[in-house]
């Protein structure tokens, strides 16, 4: 609602009133010693009446608060009385208007309280009534306990746990739980003081789950064995976010485990159930022929529920068909045709995650299983496929595969930041060179040089690993890019400079790539830069593969001089100079890491740093500095204190900093961030434990760092505010971040 439309009203309306301009003027204007001074008036004019053209022909669509502009907003919100959230949270506070009659007739409702964790805020959530987890006697009016025996566990209401099953231990204590707890009267403070008669707790899920598309996985110990992750790392699985809201709200129903955006536990995808219903019966005898025999004894079994395929498989080894039944094209198909939809096998395969056989097609999910690879070994008879989703490892079964198979699979992260699956149509260009696919090396000719009136586009079409990449001089005007929506990753095997030698002012644009290497490794910018610019990139920070060895990481080495060096929803290794110079390093939205305690994560002793909304993992060294909303672990560094500013910001106790305003200064950091790992669903992102100055020490409100965008304190806070309008009298709400 913001954009502006393709209506060409500047032009209409600049050429009618040049019209209705006598013809002496306009001759005169073309001829005065400074021509084109009435039409420079002329056009000035032209856009305001284009602007109120435009506002006059929207007027309509301001009265529907899916239409208006977001001025508007406050005004239908004061038609319907609603309490409007935070004007940070523009999404937020029109979902609330455009809903507000639709929440009042359901007030008190868990579907309501539930609904309102995806309006207000955007993320995923499950709301818990926790006196239903109260552990009790049963009583002699209450329903039939066998009615509502636990899904996983057989629990009865209000009952003792049968510890004997471990899905329901890796359940417990989670929006999942299918045990019955003690009441506990403590006050709620994470997972403590939950279970009691008034509490009802809303489980949160901040992280964004986006997906993968022909990923070449790295290899493991032996030709079977693979890592989905590109660069070797153990990363757990998510789950798509993929709850149906297009059902008629009368039926609505609480999230499922599998449709809510988190890991996806072993057991989870495990989780197969199976029915034997008279059309998957026909369905199997029209496919593969299956005999009146093999039918008749499946009718046995038929609309009997099978908890798991070892129970269907015992079940068909006790019939007199059993031959024909477990043989491999009859009992596929059986599998295929017998799971049912509300289990994780069918929910999560191949929705959320799929693998291509060692012919080229994709492994049907009959012939996967799920299990531990911690080891890399399993055993799994009459299978292709063991997925680990903990750990991001997967094993064929059967022998070495020809080639690494293509895979899809989601991951989670808690914004976008580095190189991503997001949409980044903005900073987009049209490749000038043809596309690159497929795990392709990247040739000198490959780059486009650029001319000083047009970019030179080189784009890698797809998620797949490319490399080496050839070393590229003479670049005028170059982006080298990943296809919108898609993650290349880049794997070096030396160092890759990117020179403008011979000319001068360059201008270089990466633009999403991940770019790993195989060793100690550098990016290194060689020439006369006016500006180099890292966006929607990863230049990987290093960290440990799945054998615990260590990834190096890709510094950025700057062997030329650059005028402005930018660094834009970015993840990247230390930044340092070997011989040349930067006049100002801007980094916004960002993560800057070095693993290496000796190392500086930004060493530029003699350029001005204006950092702002980012989160910097070690030290940072330089001439001046302009900071806001950023997070600094290391110390900190600076020359001229007399100049800049560090405002809303944090930093090591004794950093040498300018003018601080409103910032936070700590002895340790250690234990304030999720996951310090890059790969990790949790990296960077700040911990509950972290001190409010973080937490709350932006300039508005929100969080500082790198997710300060997010606005995620000020999201929480307004569904607090819903949650207290529209929640039962008398229940306490309790909110847990589960990721």
């Amino acid at each position: 609602m913001s954009a502006i439309a393709n209506d060409n009203f500047e032009v209409y309306f600049t050429e009618k009133i040049w019209q209705m301009i006598p013809s002496v003027y306009r001759e005169q204007d073309g001829l005065a010693a400074n021509p084109g001074v009435l039409r420079g008036l002329v056009e000035i004019m032209a856009r305001h009446a284009a602007v109120l053209r435009r506002s006059n022909d929207h007027l309509w669509d301001d009265e529907f608060i899916d239409l208006c502009n977001s001025w508007a907003v406050p005004y239908i919100a004061d038609l319907v009385a609603t309490r409007l959230v935070s004007a940070l949270n523009l999404r937020g506070r029109r979902v609330d208007v455009a809903k507000t009659i639709y929440y009042r007739r359901r007030k008190g409702t868990v579907r309501i309280l539930e609904e309102l964790i995806n309006d207000i805020t955007g993320w995923g959530g499950k709301v818990v009534e926790e006196f239903r987890h109260l552990a009790r006697s049963w009583h002699g009016l209450d329903p039939r306990p066998d009615l509502s025996l636990g899904r996983f566990t057989g629990t009865p209401p209000g009952g003792f746990a049968d510890l004997r099953r471990p899905r329901g231990s890796e359940l417990a204590g989670g929006p999942f739980d299918e045990y019955f707890h003690t009441a506990d009267m403590r006050k709620a403070r994470g997972t403590d003081g939950l279970y009691n008669i008034p509490k009802i707790v809303f489980y949160l899920y901040r992280l964004e789950s986006r997906p993968l598309v022909e990923v070449t996985p790295a290899a493991g110990p032996n030709a079977q064995s693979f890592t989905f992750d590109p660069s070797g790392r153990d990363v757990p699985l998510f789950a798509r976010s993929n709850r149906d809201q297009s059902f008629d709200w009368d039926e609505w129903r609480s999230a499922k485990e599998w449709e809510l955006p988190a890991p996806i536990r072993c057991r989870e995808l495990g989780d197969a159930e199976y029915l034997v219903t008279e059309a998957s019966i026909l369905a199997l005898i029209a496919a593969v022929g299956l005999s009146p025999a093999g039918a008749a004894d499946l009718r046995k079994v038929r609309d009997l529920p099978f908890p798991s395929e070892s129970s269907l498989h015992d079940a068909l080894a006790a019939m007199p068909s059993q031959a024909e039944l477990l043989s491999a094209l009859v009992y596929g198909a059986i599998l295929q045709r017998t799971l049912i939809e509300d289990c994780g096998k069918s929910g999560l395969l191949p929705g959320s995650a799929s693998v291509e056989s060692p012919f080229g097609t994709p492994v049907a999910r009959e012939w996967i299983t799920s299990g531990n690879l911690n080891a890399w070994a399993a055993v799994a008879p009459d299978k292709q496929l063991v997925i680990d989703p903990e750990r991001g490892r997967m094993l064929f079964l059967g022998g070495a595969v020809p080639a690494p198979p293509a895979v899809n699979y989601f991951y989670g992260f808690s914004a976008p930041i580095g190189a991503g699956t997001y949409d980044r149509g903005d900073s987009v260009l049209t490749p000038t060179l043809p596309p690159l696919f497929a795990n392709a090396a990247i040739a000198v000719a490959d780059i486009d040089l650029g001319t000083l009136a047009a970019a030179g586009v080189a784009e890698l079409g797809d998620s797949s690993t490319f490399g080496p990449a050839a070393d590229r001089a003479g670049i005028q005007n170059a982006q080298i890019q990943g296809r919108n929506q898609q993650r290349p990753y880049l794997r070096l095997t030396g160092n890759w400079t990117l020179d403008t030698t011979p000319n001068l002012d360059g201008l270089l644009v990466l633009e999403g790539l991940w770019i790993g290497a195989t060793g100690a490794f550098s990016l290194v910018l060689a020439g006369n830069y006016k500006t180099v610019t890292i966006r929607h990139s990863t230049l990987d920070p290093g960290g440990l593969d799945w054998q615990a060895n260590p990834i190096a990481p890709l510094p950025v080495e700057i062997t030329g001089n650059i005028e402005t060096l930018v660094i834009d929803h970015s993840i990247t290794a230390s930044i340092s100079l070997n011989g040349g110079s930067v006049k100002e390093l801007l980094v916004t939205d960002s993560i800057l890491q070095s693993i290496n305690a000796g190392t500086p994560a930004i060493d530029l002793p003699l350029s001005s740093l204006n950092i702002q909304r980012t989160t910097v993992f070690g030290a940072a060294n330089g001439d001046r500095l302009y900071a806001s909303e950023a997070i600094f672990t290391g110390m900190v560094d600076i020359s001229d204190t007399q100049d800049g500013c560090f405002r809303f910001s944090s930093a090591l106790t004794l950093s040498r900093v300018p003018h601080p305003f409103e910032s936070y200064f700590f002895l340790d950091a250690e234990h304030y961030f999720t996951s310090r790992r890059y790969g990790q669903p949790g990296y960077a992102q700040l911990s509950q434990s972290a001190p409010a100055g973080l937490l709350g020490g932006a300039e508005n409100g929100s969080e500082i760092g790198a997710f300060s965008s997010l606005i995620a304190p000020i999201r929480l806070d307004g569904l607090r505010a819903k949650v207290d309008e529209y929640m039962p009298f008398g229940l306490i709400p309790v909110f847990v971040l589960q990721t």
